[in-house]
């Protein structure tokens, strides 16, 4: 398929500083796949000065193979293809001297950082769940905010502030002392690093001398900040992005950015991409009638060559259960009339709770499904153990790692013992591991629980030897050692639940072996390499290798952006759920109107909205209102079933001139502001 107009102008544009507005379905990975291929086929780059970051790994993975294919793959050898966390990882690899780190760092997921800070912040929050959930976002939004913890003490406002303050700063010690990262340091540190450091930062403008950005409206501060670092003077970057499908201000992203690149590269190219090869010119229709509700700074209209399309639907329902029995009832007959594939439908909805009533009805029914977004691979408790033994294999500093595997299978090593360990090593400024083979231990440490300790770390010592030198075999020997399935079998609700533990386990295994051995698409890996980029979650997709399986998509319309389905049902199209009540609460309707139009822009051929007239919330029964949006659509193209709400030319007039008046006052504002 030859790309369009627009489309050749954004692969041919290399010059200067580059802003591809792409809309929903308008092809933007072939712009960039192709942009890559041109880039080394036409401008004399080497694919190994080339960089395409994106946010997730299953986007990264997509991307790799694309331009494999467009380009082979002794072409695209070098060329860096990853998550900007991925990216953020390599820069700190090899740059860990000049961030005074020791090189074998350990990386904590989401499990690790609620532990430890648990348990550091046990004297002022006492294990509040929802203080700890808080102070956990704080600190994440200080770090993509760029401020370390003597700058957020400075900055502290308030009593609670204050004593978050004074807790990031214990975290962050604790880290540091560890030698540990989290999440949110793969991008602080290189940025902080490349600002303050100008040899590191030249050294890596010279590695990296074209950058490719995707959904870039997806940005934080310190993302942003990281891309203009790397871009340099030169500026010889595309980003490309939709202010439009916005959606994640929640976790810090800033649609505000693709304003801020303009007044940072004056020399900015705009280019949009407006055609949709994705949807019918009814639902496209409908789109742009709902997204224009919303204040833009750029305006783009999405069209359609695939013609008009049916009619959009609107079905009411009683309640919750009637409404999964509807969709239930509709797909079943719609799949059995136009002889379509499962796989064909998806059912898209605001919160994970919608999903139970619509599971039980397709369960049911005996329609296979698949909800996404549902429990990850990697957060199963058995995969977590295992993934803590690989840790201490390749860093016996690893502490938490330590921690949850000590005991793990059960080995007589109690809390009393682990406290007096814990002691020692901070006494002597050592790792639980390390410490565990001092002599001197045994002045405070005797009996039965110094035993299993030393016993237990001799044992791990040797496996950690034997893994230097054949990684596949010591992994195998190390699971049949601590004879983690019978373990399974004991601590298990069932047979058949140990019995699926235990394939977990094993399909861990399978991929760690791959990656050690390495295939044609990848150089083989160390075993240090495997394990950061396990704890990166990684391979968080790969659970999910039943993709192509003929079955109905649940999912959230977070987890639906990039996705297309030839037919949707959009449930829950009420105020309170679509708007969400906490951001009709917050005045933040902007958002929800774009996760909206993420919702539309899925559908290919056919969209169905759902509503009911009451729904229990919170055990109580409420009558909700139909969601403004669904008002906001051209009703010439939406089917109301039933009680069809007829609005008047004259309400529809004096509604277009109050939208047209609230978009004015918001761009007043945004200028004066």
């Amino acid at each position: 398929m030859r790309l369009n107009t627009a489309q050749q102008e954004a692969v041919e544009f290399v010059t200067g500083p580059c802003l591809v507005l792409a809309g929903a379905g308008s092809g933007k990975t072939r712009v960039i796949t192709n942009k890559i291929a041109h880039l080394i086929h036409s401008c004399g780059y080497q694919a190994r000065h080339i960089a395409a970051v994106t946010f997730t790994n299953k986007a990264a993975r997509e991307m790799k193979e694309r331009v494999a294919q467009t380009l082979g793959r002794k072409e695209a050898r070098g060329l860096m293809i990853s998550t900007f966390h991925t990216l953020g990882l390599d820069i700190i690899k090899r740059e860990y001297n000049a961030l005074g780190m020791k090189a074998n760092f350990s990386l904590f997921d989401d499990t690790d950082q609620l532990a430890l800070l648990r348990e550091l912040t046990d004297e002022w929050l006492e294990q509040d769940k929802e203080l700890l959930q808080q102070l956990i976002s704080t600190i994440s939004n200080w770090k993509n905010d760029l401020t370390p913890p003597p700058l957020a003490a400075a900055r502290a406002q308030g009593e609670r502030e204050r004593q978050f303050a004074h807790c990031y700063a214990l975290y962050d010690a604790h880290l540091k002392a560890c030698n540990v990262l989290d999440f949110d340091d793969l991008i602080m540190l290189p940025t902080l690093l490349l600002q303050r450091n100008e040899a590191a930062r030249e050294r890596w403008q010279g590695r990296i001398r074209y950058l490719l950005v995707d959904e870039y409206q997806d940005t934080n501060t310190s993302q942003y900040m990281l891309v203009k670092l790397l871009a340099g003077a030169r500026a010889r970057f595309t980003v490309v992005g939709d202010d439009d499908q916005s959606i994640y201000s929640w976790r810090g992203a800033r649609p505000q950015n693709l304003v801020q690149l303009s007044q940072d590269f004056p020399a900015l190219r705009v280019i949009k991409l407006e055609q949709n090869y994705r949807s019918s010119g009814r639902i496209l229709k409908a789109a742009n009638i709902l997204i224009a509700n919303n204040p833009h700074v750029f305006e783009k209209r999405l069209f359609s060559e695939l013609g008009y399309g049916a009619e959009l639907k609107v079905l009411m329902a009683n309640h919750e259960e009637h409404e999964a029995e509807r969709v239930t009832g509709e797909l079943i007959a719609h799949h059995f009339i136009n002889k379509t594939q499962y796989k064909d439908y998806a059912i898209l909805y605001r919160g994970n709770h919608q999903s139970r009533v619509f599971e039980k009805l397709l369960m049911q029914n005996r329609i296979p499904y698949r909800i996404s977004g549902g429990t990850s691979f990697f957060s199963r408790p058995e995969i977590k153990d295992l993934l803590a033994y690989l840790r201490i294999l390749t860093n016996p500093d690893d502490d938490s790692a330590f921690l949850r595997i000590v005991n793990t299978p059960r080995r007589e090593i109690g809390p009393a013992t682990l406290q007096k360990l814990g002691e020692w090593a901070t006494q002597r400024n050592k790792s639980l591991f390390a410490a565990s083979f001092d002599l001197g231990l045994s002045q405070t440490l005797t009996g039965r629980g110094l035993d299993a300790l030393q016993r237990f770390t001799a044992w791990l010592g040797d496996i950690a030897h034997q893994a230097e030198r054949e990684p596949v075999a010591a992994v195998r020997d190390m699971i049949r050692g601590i004879d983690y399935e019978s373990w399974l079998y004991e601590t298990s609700t069932s047979p058949k639940a140990a019995e699926m533990r235990m394939k977990n386990v094993n399909l861990l295994f399978s991929w760690m072996s791959e990656m050690l051995e390495g295939s044609e698409l990848d150089e083989p890996m160390t075993l240090t390499q495997v394990v950061t980029r396990f704890t990166l979650r990684d391979m968080m997709e790969r659970g999910e290798s039943d993709e192509d399986a003929d079955q109905v998509q649940l999912m959230t319309l977070h987890a639906s952006k990039g996705l297309e389905f030839p037919y949707v049902y959009l449930v829950g199209m009420e105020e309170g759920l679509l708007p969400h009540q906490s951001s009709i609460d917050e005045d933040n309707i902007d958002e929800e109107r774009r996760l909206a139009y993420v919702g539309i822009t899925r559908a290919q051929k056919e969209l169905t909205f759902t509503l009911c007239k009451e729904r229990r919330q919170y055990g109580e029964l409420v009558r909700p209102e139909p969601s403004r949006f669904l008002l906001e659509l051209p009703q010439d193209d939406v089917q109301w079933e039933q009680e069809r709400k007829v609005i008047t030319a004259q309400e529809r007039m004096e509604k277009g001139q109050a939208n047209v008046a609230n978009i004015r006052a918001m761009l007043a504002r945004s200028r004066g502001g």
